[in-house]
């Protein structure tokens, strides 16, 4: 520590001590610059540029084309009718695993983390066994569920062991989306129980014995006093799960690789390909595709944000 301390002093003796704390916060922001800020820059540079060469110099300025082209649509709810369908299929199966993913991941997140405040036996290790997956990586996740899910994985040989027929899982759209829903679910639902635990071990036990002197039933209090002052918890859980799922590629890729056909593609999906899988690079057209999913989500954390001060005011 004495080594810091000398020429930290010059420092302060040459900038001022008003300005040290931003010497301190300049390493994460040059970090976050480099990583997130000129990316962005250079993302947003590339949807308004065309062509297929990687350097900036060599792409032409196309304007808004990118964008044109991506929204063009004779009917919007019709991807068919649109110049490029497979982002409206991936703009619609996104839609679809979000709304069915964060309802499951909060309302399984919320029940857990109930259960998981009362006094239960093994309450660590119930603790630490639902926090698990959170700690494997998602490739690992998705080749373990492949492995059951598989026409020959466990799960079909245990419905051949009692006399049913296979089923095709991960090749049939229903399955498969219904499967990446349930293994997204299961994979970081952990992560959100334990916020929502956290918040709910700072509400003061004291209004919990006073509902229970007055004769409060467990419903009303789970409605008069925890939901309200577990709402800010809430409020982030849902904002982190929402941004997650909408970025959700990995686990899907591994597990579906976008299949059956497009039934499982999602948006983070579709610009992955657009940009790197497709024998002509399309990186504008990516670009493009990926400020509108930024916008977007954006956009819906503002609108959460505003409805939570909203219920805080109340």
């Amino acid at each position: 520590m004495r080594a810091l301390e000398y020429p930290m002093r010059g420092v302060q003796r040459l900038i001022g001590q008003g300005r040290m704390p931003y010497v301190f916060v300049l390493p994460n922001l040059l970090i976050f610059g480099t990583f997130v800020v000129v990316p962005l820059f250079i993302n947003f540079y590339y949807s308004v540029t065309g062509g297929t060469a990687l350097f900036p110099e060599d792409r032409p300025f196309v304007g808004a084309d990118q964008y044109g082209y991506l929204l063009d649509c004779e009917n919007h709810l019709s991807p068919f009718t649109c110049r490029e369908d497979r982002f409206w299929r991936g703009v619609y199966n996104t839609i679809f695993f979000v709304a069915f993913q964060v309802v499951a991941m909060v309302g399984l997140s919320l029940l857990t983390a109930v259960i998981l405040n009362r006094r239960i036996v093994a309450r660590g290790f119930f603790r630490s066994v639902f926090f698990y997956p959170v700690l494997l990586s998602p490739v690992v996740v998705a080749l373990i569920w492949k492995w059951i899910l598989q026409r020959d994985g466990v799960l079909n040989a245990v419905i051949a062991a009692f006399g049913g027929d296979r089923v095709l899982f991960l090749a049939e759209p229903q399955w498969a989306m219904f499967w990446i829903i349930f293994v997204s679910t299961w994979a970081h639902m952990g992560f959100y129980t334990l916020i929502l635990l956290a918040g709910l071990q700072s509400i003061p036990a004291d209004l919990y014995e006073a509902a229970e002197m007055d004769g409060t039933s467990r419903w009303r209090t789970f409605r008069r006093i925890t939901m309200p002052l577990l709402w800010p918890t809430m409020l982030v859980v849902l904002v982190l799960s929402l941004i997650k799922s909408v970025q959700t590629f990995d686990e899907v890729f591994v597990l579906t690789g976008g299949g059956p056909g497009t039934a499982t593609q999602l948006i983070v999906h579709y610009i992955y390909e657009t940009a790197f899988a497709t024998q002509v690079h399309n990186f504008g057209l990516a670009a493009a595709a990926s400020i509108l999913l930024g916008t977007v989500l954006f956009i819906l954390t503002l609108i959460q944000m505003r409805l939570g001060s909203r219920g805080e005011r109340r």
